[in-house]
């Protein structure tokens, strides 16, 4: 287990792709900080399971999309492990229903862009120290499919701002702590739904998905075994980087076409 001893964070975890990673970096030997939001008891279910690993792990309320959230989670992570060496942030809002920017009110607006880009940060403003201190760490955004490009999304402009926005932030900030030996990278899932967010590649082997080129549906193991191999030792050589977790579909052009 490459990463026994590690202190790694991943907000958002108590469910979906977050908890998926959280599992799977404690298998590798890293104790956890889980952040959850309103799951508490999905957030302690996580911490049981971690535990029966032979890791520690603790949860921590605080909403990321606030910057007093920011600030309440890296407290705790400071004053349980004196910050952390991993730092994933997974969580962010979004909005599911499809809208036009003017239809957004304001609050929405600065939830979204607080959350998925001004949060995370401040996050990682907060957190950085431990990790130059170590001379080791690795930091993953979560971005979308594609957000590399910077392309129009209509009806999703305000997230697409915040995540197209952390793109250029990720490898500003993967050049500037490179000499501390700190990769920072960005990951851009796909259309992974519902429950298959949690899933194996093995549990849906056989499923068929008719939007995907790939033949079958995205899970959560898609993602977490990507950011493993980023924190890995030898992955040092690889920072600044966005990528895509799509199975090939493209949400974006798909959803373009649909609408004239």
């Amino acid at each position: 287990m490459e990463l026994r001893g590690r202190t790694a964070l991943v907000t958002g975890s108590a469910k979906g792709l977050g908890k998926r990673t959280a599992l799977q970096l404690a298998e590798q030997g890293c104790n956890l900080i889980i952040n959850y939001l309103e799951s508490e008891q999905e957030a302690h279910e996580v911490k049981s399971s971690i535990e029966r690993l032979g890791v520690k792990a603790i949860t921590v309320q605080a909403d990321i999309a606030s910057t007093e959230g920011a600030h309440k989670l890296a407290d705790e992570a400071e004053r349980w492990a004196g910050g952390v060496d991993i730092l994933v942030n997974n969580a962010g809002p979004f909005v599911r229903k499809r809208r036009l920017y003017s239809e957004y009110d304001e609050e929405t607006i600065i939830r979204l862009m607080n959350g998925n880009l001004l949060s995370v940060m401040l996050l990682d403003h907060r957190l950085l120290p431990r990790m130059r201190e170590r001379k080791w760490g690795r930091i993953i955004h979560f971005g979308f499919g594609h957000a590399n490009e910077a392309r129009a999304w209509p009806h999703r402009a305000v997230y697409a701002a915040a995540k197209t926005g952390l793109v250029s932030f990720t490898k500003s900030l993967a050049v500037e702590e490179a000499p501390f030996g700190i990769t920072v990278n960005l990951i851009g899932p796909g259309d992974i739904r519902g429950a298959n967010k949690e899933k194996s590649i093995e549990e849906v082997e056989n499923d068929h998905d008719s939007e995907s080129p790939l033949g079958r549906p995205g899970v959560g193991e898609d993602v977490a075994r990507v950011i493993l191999f980023l924190c890995q030792n030898k992955s040092s050589f690889l920072t600044g980087n966005v990528m895509d977790v799509t199975g090939g579909f493209d949400p974006i052009r798909a959803n373009i076409k649909g609408m004239f």
